[in-house]
């Protein structure tokens, strides 16, 4: 097991790069199994959850290339079908919810597909019916088989359909667009989910000569085909990053410079920070976020406390509450971060609370921060991160008390965060990682 050891209190300063979107490299390299022809993939984050997705693709026979950390070249011309139903399998993509993102792609190429119990974090119920029930509506059968542990997934045939989406589930739309992809006939995904991952990987399917329709609103219009072919695809800049970067650096107290942020696939999440106060300068597809001493948070019209919560995309991104949460410690005036769609999110405060934050949890969902507007600073504590998102947040935190703070369990954060010890060295951080 793996530790940080942060000394916090010091202002940081210069530029960093955000990697590659996790969430979406999760949808495009599971993409890869729909062709038999090279993808090259470019822009790809060099974190754990990634790694493990494309360490399952090789082990399923995928010829993979990778010339540079951050670029693949994916061959699936010889899936080996069998080790989806093995235990190896299982074991393996337990460890990785993402692996879920591999039942849409090899229904429609391969017409059957399983699907072994979810891992990844554990911040609350995410279920998979959303997925399920598409597929069913396609026209594949679904059984769990206890003896095994998996969920079966067969069809003999895959068939446009009209659904209305019960949520828009992010990862249940892709998995249905890359089945419906190559279904026969015309599916339409009614309260279908517009994040930019998802259009991306819809922008990705129609280069590789997918028939799709309406990409950024919640209605897609899907016309099957019988084959897709190779394409190149560049993965954007991590948004979740770019939001983690703005928190840092208001906390801190610290002049930075975003580069490369990919602005225009932001949505609201600058004007989110700017709620709390924090100043940004975009110029050109660059963020500068200029050392403030206090930030305030703004009010409503009518005097009330700010609310932030979270909401499907073009919403307010639930991977940024716990940022957002954090960064409101410092801050002058009081917010209320409500976090909707998963229930055990903020229980990570409690360690916050540690750190001398003011900050009551209501329930499992709501939590008021009362801003101690610079008048103390957090101290540091020994402290585990139960999840990535959480444990960015709690690295912010350490980065700006005073003393010295261990984060243990930060194999977390590697799973979402490429080098971010390194990187945060680079602006002048005092961290390093620390064995056993």
């Amino acid at each position: 097991m793996h530790s940080f050891e942060v000394r916090g209190g010091k202002k940081l300063n210069g530029e960093i790069i955000p990697q590659g979107a996790k969430n979406e490299a999760l949808q495009i390299i599971s993409a890869v199994l729909l062709t038999a022809d090279k993808v090259t993939v470019t822009n790809i984050p060099d974190i754990v959850d990634v790694n493990l997705l494309i360490e399952l693709l090789g082990e399923m026979n995928v010829t993979i290339e990778r010339p540079q950390r951050d670029t693949c070249i994916f061959q699936a011309d010889a899936v080996d079908i069998d080790y989806l139903h093995s235990e190896a399998f299982k074991k393996k993509s337990s460890r990785l919810r993402g692996s879920v993102m591999l039942a849409g792609p090899m229904l429609a190429r391969f017409r059957k597909a399983f699907i072994p119990k979810p891992g990844g974090d554990k911040i609350g119920r995410r279920r998979l019916d959303t997925h399920v029930v598409g597929f069913e509506k396609l026209g594949a059968a679904f059984n769990y088989h206890p003896e095994d542990g998996f969920f079966h997934l067969t069809t003999d045939e895959l068939k446009g359909i009209d659904m209305l989406l019960d949520e828009p589930s992010v990862t249940g739309t892709a998995n249905i667009v890359m089945a419906a992809s190559m279904a026969s006939g015309t599916t339409t995904i009614y309260n279908a989910a517009c994040e930019p991952y998802l259009q991306q990987l819809c922008n990705m399917l129609n280069s590789m000569g997918a028939r799709i329709k309406g990409i950024g609103s919640n209605l897609l219009v899907i016309d099957g085909v019988s084959s897709l072919n190779g394409t190149t695809h560049r993965i954007l800049p991590d948004m979740i990053e770019v939001g983690s970067f703005i928190g840092l650096a208001a906390m801190t107290q610290s002049a930075i410079t975003i580069k490369g942020a990919g602005v225009e696939h932001l949505g609201i999440i600058p004007e989110k920070f700017r709620q709390l106060g924090i100043q940004l300068n975009i110029n050109g597809d660059d963020i500068h976020i200029p050392e403030q001493d206090l930030y305030e948070v703004q009010r409503y019209f009518d005097g009330s406390v700010l609310t932030i919560s979270d909401h499907p995309w073009p919403g307010f991104t639930p991977d940024l509450l716990s940022i957002v949460l954090v960064t409101a410690i410092q801050a002058k005036g009081s917010v209320l971060i409500h976090q909707k769609m998963f229930e055990s999110r903020l229980f990570f405060v409690d360690k916050l609370i540690d750190m001398g934050a003011q900050i009551i949890l209501c329930d499992p969902h709501r939590a008021v921060v009362i801003g101690l507007e610079r008048e103390q600073k957090l101290r540091g504590i020994t402290m585990s991160s139960p999840d990535i998102r959480a444990g960015q947040a709690l690295l912010i935190a350490a980065l700006s008390a005073e003393g010295k703070s261990t984060i243990q369990n930060i194999e977390q954060i590697d799973r979402g965060y490429q080098y971010i010890d390194e990187r945060l060295r680079n602006l002048g951080a005092d961290i390093k990682r620390v064995n056993g």
